[in-house]
């Protein structure tokens, strides 16, 4: 498998996973010029931007720093467009977490709140 295959694996069972657990996906893969959010999913008064990383070759344990401080802002700043896109979301709480998909089925972790806007 290449790496965009694997990506669209790992948000395949990453939007599963959400969907099981009573998420509402709203979208996947929106883009922008600026960047691009994974999922979008909603969750009661709640707007979820998730950030998948799939990490096929890594020991899950090894994972532990899955997104930087310059790849959290893009995620935000792209964020901060879908919501002036579409208004209709502007009342409800936002977060930002991360789904992390290792080398088989056993290894899928989701960090809700796993980072802010406060960088």
């Amino acid at each position: 498998m290449n790496t965009k295959t694997t990506g669209m694996a790992g948000e395949d069972r990453a939007a599963a996973f959400l969907e099981k657990n009573n998420y509402k996906i709203i979208y996947r893969n929106w883009r922008t010029r600026e960047g691009e959010i994974d999922i979008i999913a909603c969750k009661g008064d709640t707007l979820i931007f998730v950030e998948v990383k799939t990490f096929p070759h890594t020991p899950f344990e090894e994972i532990g720093r899955v997104i930087g401080k310059a790849k959290q802002k893009k995620i935000i700043e792209t964020s901060k467009h879908f919501l002036n896109s579409y208004r209709e979301y502007n009342s409800m709480y936002i977060r930002y977490d991360v789904v992390v998909i290792g080398k088989d089925e056993s290894h899928l972790e989701h960090i809700p709140a796993a980072f802010s806007e406060s960088l």
